[in-house]
C-alpha cells in the first residue's frame, strides 16, 4: 500500500463519520414525556422497626411564688432572719478564676413579720464577686424557711475571698444572722 492508497482509505472513513454526524444534527428535536400523574396513591410500608422510650418522660411544671401577705399591723411584729445552712458552695470552696457561682442558703423567718416584696439582703462587706449591692428577699411568712440565691463570679487573681450579706426590712433596718460565702481562688 502505497502513502496515498491509505491516506485515501482514511479519508473514506472520514468522510461517512462525517456524513453520521451531519445527519443526527439535522433530525428533529425529541419531544418532551407528558408527566402523568399516579391515579392509584402508593401504599403504606409499615416499619420494621419501632423504637420504644427506655426512660420514663418527666414534666417538670414551674412552681409558683408563694403569695405573701402583710402582716396587720407591721408595727406589732419583729424581723428575724436564722441562718440554717449553705445549700450550694461549702465555705473554703476552691475555685478558678473567672467560675460564676450560684451561691444559695436556706434560712428562717424566725420573727413575726412576713417578708414581702419590701424586704432586701444587702451587701455589707468584703468583696463584691460581681453581684449587685442589692436582691430581693424571698418572701417569706412568718416562721417558714426560704431558701437565698445570689450569683456570684469568682475574682481573676489567686486568694482568699468572702462576702457578707444582712437582711433588712423596708424601712432600712437590718436584721438577722448576717449569711457569707467565703471561697479561695486558685
Amino acid at each position: 500500500m502505497t502513502k496515498h492508497a491509505r491516506f485515501a482509505f482514511n479519508g473514506k472513513w472520514f468522510a461517512v463519520l462525517s456524513t453520521f454526524v451531519f445527519l443526527s444534527a439535522c433530525s428533529p428535536a425529541p419531544t418532551p414525556t407528558p408527566f402523568r400523574p399516579p391515579t392509584v396513591q402508593a401504599p403504606l410500608i409499615e416499619p420494621t422497626l419501632i423504637i420504644h422510650p427506655t426512660q420514663e418522660v418527666v414534666i417538670v411544671q414551674a412552681t409558683p411564688l408563694p403569695t405573701v401577705f402583710p402582716t396587720i399591723n407591721p408595727a406589732d411584729c419583729s424581723n428575724n432572719l436564722t441562718f440554717v445552712e449553705d445549700v450550694t458552695i461549702p465555705d473554703n470552696m476552691f475555685s478558678t478564676f473567672g467560675l460564676a457561682l450560684d451561691k444559695q442558703w436556706l434560712v428562717t423567718n424566725s420573727g413575726t413579720c412576713n417578708w414581702n416584696s419590701g424586704y432586701r439582703l444587702k451587701h455589707i462587706g468584703g468583696a463584691e464577686l460581681g453581684a449587685p449591692e442589692e436582691v430581693a428577699l424571698y418572701p417569706a411568712k412568718a416562721g417558714t424557711q426560704a431558701t437565698i440565691q445570689i450569683l456570684f463570679t469568682a475574682p481573676f487573681a489567686e486568694g482568699s475571698y468572702e462576702s457578707a450579706w444582712q437582711a433588712i426590712d423596708p424601712s432600712g433596718a437590718s436584721f438577722g444572722d448576717p449569711i457569707y460565702i467565703r471561697i479561695a481562688v486558685q
